[in-house]
């Protein structure tokens, strides 16, 4: 960890009129702008330097909205495959990994990239915050949020349903400023949105904004800026499985960056996201060339939410159509969304374990099929460049390795509770 660190300089940017403010604080929409649309950061450092190693993630900090460092993060790791790129016949696969791999230096405790987003918005807050954060997620988002908050004694209220809370699992208790409230059996991460907005309409409760909050989609942007710096150039492939399409829109933005660089090429790299079927919401706007969500029935989206085994690839109303948002960074990289099937991932993870050692996440094994179904119907050249994202793999090994505890419940809550309710449930909370 760096002994100074000196806040980073920036503005934002609307992505509708192009706009420049600066940023009041936590700035989530361009003020005054009617129009629905991302603001971007940008930074006063072009080119990016390294901290080093020991700076963990915060070894990216020219390119997060920071005011200040926190402790114990882990940047990505990228590496160039050998098993898995032989078995697949890809001369250039290079995989970058969040989560736990002690070996390749990979240390993600929770062993999901979504560390990334924790560590850069909470870093995006200021030290005497009195709001209590609050983070709407399908599992992995809260375990992350919970670790960072807890360490670092940042209040937070977690918003998740209650049949995803066995991923609310950590290697020791929790600080109590950390708080979990759940929506009904049978509620999905829609659900869990709904909640956590009109928790956000209380006294003293604080919205984290998810796709809108800059610091969020610039950590996870860290993941290319491994690749990148590792591998010396802009790869011309980038696979990842999407829920919300949050990843894909910060490595494209990442991209740009990298662009104005100067260092690593002038590509953008094809955006090749995937989805678990027959949950495939993006999948089916993109196929129909629609920049809005096509309608799809609540009750048959939680069926199919059910169904899927990546839950945390859930996402109803991801930031797909919204100016800046993932539409606009296919239309502009090129790429295609794909799918794959429980099955195929299966058969992925089971791949990537034997070819490459580690165990991976089910929305990982997504990324991984529709890889191998890429390069088995000729999508891909088996020459180009290819980085693969591994956005979360190791638990199965952390779990092995370490005695767990698993977050409680401080309230529950239906599937569509009143506002009135959630006041009068919130406003008994002690933080």
């Amino acid at each position: 960890m760096p002994t100074r660190f000196s806040p980073t300089k920036y503005t934002l940017q609307s992505q509708f009129t192009g706009n420049i403010y600066q940023d009041s604080g936590w700035m989530l929409d361009a003020p005054g702008e009617d129009k629905p649309a991302l603001i971007r950061a940008i930074y006063e450092n072009k080119q990016l330097h390294l901290k080093g190693a020991e700076a963990g993630l915060y070894t990216f900090a020219d390119w997060l909205p920071l005011k200040r460092t926190l402790q114990g993060s882990s940047a990505p790791i990228t590496y160039k495959s050998t098993g898995l790129a032989a078995a697949l016949g890809l001369s250039n696969l290079w995989i970058t990994f969040s989560g736990y791999w002690p070996e390749i230096g990979a240390g993600m405790t929770t062993c999901s990239f979504k560390e990334t987003e924790a560590y850069s918005v909470c870093g995006r807050m200021s030290p005497d915050q009195q709001q209590v954060l609050v983070v709407a997620s399908a599992g992995n988002t809260a375990r992350a949020f919970a670790k960072v908050c807890s360490d670092n004694n940042i209040p937070l209220l977690l918003c998740v349903p209650q049949d995803y809370i066995s991923a609310l699992w950590f290697d020791k208790p929790l600080n109590p400023c950390v708080k979990l409230a759940v929506t009904a059996s049978g509620s999905d991460y829609f659900d869990a949105i709904h909640l956590s907005n009109m928790a956000t309409q209380c006294e003293g409760f604080l919205a984290e904004g998810g796709a809108k909050n800059v610091a969020r989609r610039d950590g996870m942007g860290t993941t290319v800026l491994s690749a990148v710096t590792t591998i010396g150039r802009i790869p011309d492939y980038y696979f990842q499985a999407v829920g919300s399409g949050t990843g894909a829109i910060a490595a494209w933005e990442a991209n740009l960056r990298l662009i104005e660089d100067g260092r690593f090429g002038s590509n953008k790299m094809k955006l090749m996201v995937s989805q678990n079927a027959p949950f495939l919401p993006i999948y089916d706007a993109w196929k129909a060339n629609s920049r809005a969500m096509l309608p799809y029935d609540d009750d048959l989206a939680r069926e199919h939410v059910m169904e899927i085994a990546a839950k945390v690839l859930s996402n109803r109303k991801p930031p797909y159509p919204i100016i800046g948002g993932l539409y606009d960074a296919m239309k502009d990289a090129g790429g295609d969304v794909l799918k794959a099937t429980n099955a195929e991932a299966r058969s992925a993870k089971e791949l990537f374990l034997e070819k490459e050692g580690i165990d991976i996440y089910a929305a990982s094994a997504i990324a991984a099929a529709s890889l191998i179904n890429a390069v088995n119907d000729g999508t891909v050249d088996k020459d180009a460049l290819i980085m693969l994202n591994i956005t979360g793999a190791g638990e199965e090994r952390f779990k092995r390795e370490h005695n767990l505890h698993y977050l409680q419940p401080s309230l529950h809550f239906d599937i569509s509770p009143s506002q009135e309710i959630v006041n009068a449930k919130l406003s008994g909370l002690k933080w």
